[in-house]
């Protein structure tokens, strides 16, 4: 008997591994290769897909699914998908932001003293942030960590993970938001 998305559903949300384990079975393989399409790396593709089979999971008893198990895993992928290569471009924005201001040998000194002040002042929020959403932050921004490595480091899942850098950049915004004008110009002059 061929269980239905609706049985596959009750089952999950009773904690039935043995179902969740033949749903991650037969959509694995198939989400890695969409989310390589996405992504052109694999590595991450499967990142991608591993992490919505666990916020599957961790939210089982929970989880709404509206339309089928299989089109909610691919909306899961898909976005996350998405929101990695926005992170990726953020990131290399700043990269280049902070090696082109590295590397400038004649900045002058209000933009050398503008620079100092912002790295100065985002510093001081960040070090501001409670000590484990300050931790979970600077591993995922400046050592470049997957939100599954963090939880795997510290020791907690990846939903608090996501939970800590929801709420450290929602502090930071909030804390750095008069100054977002300066740092606007100053990414628009580099251009």
């Amino acid at each position: 008997m061929e269980l239905t998305d609706k049985h596959i559903l009750e089952r999950l949300q009773k904690g039935d591994e043995q179902v969740f384990e033949v749903f991650f079975k037969t959509y694995y393989e198939r989400l890695c290769n969409y989310a390589n399409t996405i992504l052109n790396d694999m590595d991450e593709a499967e990142e991608m897909v591993q992490g919505a089979f666990l916020a599957m999971w961790e939210k089982r008893e929970t989880i709404e699914v509206h339309s089928s198990l299989k089109s909610y895993l691919y909306r899961a992928v898909y976005n996350s998908s998405l929101n990695h290569i926005k992170h990726l471009k953020v990131r290399q924005k700043y990269d280049n932001w902070h090696q082109h201001n590295a590397t400038l040998e004649h900045n002058s000194a209000s933009e050398s003293l503008i620079a100092y002040e912002l790295d100065a002042i985002a510093q001081n929020a960040i070090n501001n942030l409670p000590p484990q959403c300050q931790n979970v932050f600077k591993l995922s921004r400046f050592e470049n960590l997957s939100y599954a490595e963090i939880a795997e480091q510290m020791g907690i899942s990846v939903k608090t993970v996501e939970n800590h850098m929801i709420k450290a950049l929602k502090v930071l915004r909030e804390k750095l938001k008069d100054y977002l004008p300066l740092l606007v110009w100053v990414l628009l002059s580099l251009n």
